[in-house]
């Protein structure tokens, strides 16, 4: 399952030459994996509260293909491509209709909030990401 996401480029995204500035991509996709596991049914607050577990990004190889400008009006996406007991790996794409702007492959790692060392994934979001209904 692609979750898709969107995002309006405003002015305050973009740089002197008028085009999405690189790390605004890194944002953009942040923003999607929060709402995915929103969609999911898992809010990152609550996850920290009653699990003791956080998700931080371990690794991201990012391929810039064509620039974003100002007011244009993208579509994020998130899609699983391995799930591990304790690291998630997600491709991730910023595309405008259908050209792909910048794809990444995001690597998530659980990490427990009191000591910030490898966890493992609770076991209701390993059910509910690995099945996706």
């Amino acid at each position: 399952m692609i979750f898709k996401w969107p995002v309006r480029v405003y002015y305050e995204d973009t740089d002197l030459g008028g085009v999405v500035y690189y790390a605004n991509y890194l944002k953009f996709m942040e923003r999607a994996r929060t709402e995915w596991l929103r969609a999911l049914g898992f809010d990152q607050t609550a996850l920290a509260r009653d699990h003791g577990v956080v998700f931080v990004v371990s690794s991201l190889t990012i391929d810039y293909l064509r620039p974003a400008a100002f007011n244009d009006e993208l579509t994020v996406t998130v899609e699983l491509e391995k799930l591990g007991a304790g690291q998630i790996i997600l491709r991730q794409t910023v595309a405008r209709a259908a050209e792909a702007l910048a794809t990444a492959s995001v690597r998530i790692g659980c990490v427990n909030t009191a000591t910030f060392r490898p966890a493992r994934i609770p076991e209701p979001v390993v059910a509910r990401i690995g099945n996706p209904a």
